[in-house]
């Protein structure tokens, strides 16, 4: 699926081509804030380089709303043309990566303006959560078909989830990773983050501290036994993202 795209969509019923215009755009408006006002670092995107076309799930800490997910989109664009660790060459943004899905909570992308609805169309898998719902503590039913929907994201390509589930510091990990990771099988690359929270404010659309070190460090994927139990799962996706060990 990773073509032009013309006359093709995603399993979401997204046309390709207009996905890959939204890709080009978001990241040519957001690249100034990731390499001149602020100081990227990358490591471990080696591991990306061999990796299949799909159902592979990077499960990176939490900052900011949208520019975690953004700044993610530019390195996996920049290592499909062939660049390891950098984002130095913009050049990447004439062709970007298609196969490329995120997790985001339905009323984050919904009722946060027109950028986020934009944002939407590059690859959004949008889920109730059940637990937080209009900046409130909530309990409500799980949403069923958010599993569905992650498993189609999977099988077309790389889906991007926040095992958190919130951009609040130390926040546990989500119960539903492990069940995502038992039902699915995908291979899991862990992913660190830092810096984000320090440069832009909490929905990472605006600056708020320049010439900051915006760190993302790809970690060695993994690949679980079926085996595998919940805790063992949680406990090592923790480890790997550097946070400490508690679930929600």
């Amino acid at each position: 699926m990773d073509t032009l795209g013309i006359g093709e969509r995603d399993p979401f019923g997204n046309p390709i081509l207009f996905k890959r215009i939204v890709m080009g755009i978001m990241g040519a408006i957001t690249y100034n804030r990731l390499r001149f006002y602020n100081k990227m670092e990358i490591t471990g995107t080696e591991y990306l380089e061999d990796l299949p076309e799909n159902n592979v799930l990077f499960l990176p800490n939490h900052q900011t709303y949208f520019m975690d997910v953004i700044c993610l989109y530019h390195i996996f664009f920049s290592v499909k043309w062939g660049f390891r660790n950098t984002i130095k060459f913009p050049i990447y943004l004439l062709a970007p990566r298609s196969n490329l899905f995120y997790v985001a909570a339905t009323e984050t992308m919904k009722n946060d303006g027109i950028l986020p609805k934009l944002f939407a169309q590059a690859g959004a898998i949008l889920v109730n959560r059940s637990w937080r719902a209009a900046g409130q503590d909530v309990a409500r039913g799980v949403d069923v078909g958010a599993i569905k929907k992650i498993k189609q994201g999977l099988q077309c390509g790389w889906v991007i989830s926040f095992p958190q589930g919130t951009t609040k510091a130390f926040a546990p990990i989500r119960k539903g990773t492990s069940h995502l990771i038992t039902s699915e099988n995908p291979i899991v690359v862990p992913v660190r983050i830092n810096g984000f929270r320090r440069a832009f404010d909490k929905k990472g659309l605006l600056l708020k501290k320049r010439n900051t070190t915006l760190q993302v460090e790809f970690r060695e994927p993994i690949r679980f036994s079926k085996e595998a139990s919940s805790e063992e799962i949680l406990k090592k996706i923790a480890d790997e993202i550097g946070i400490e060990y508690k679930i929600a």
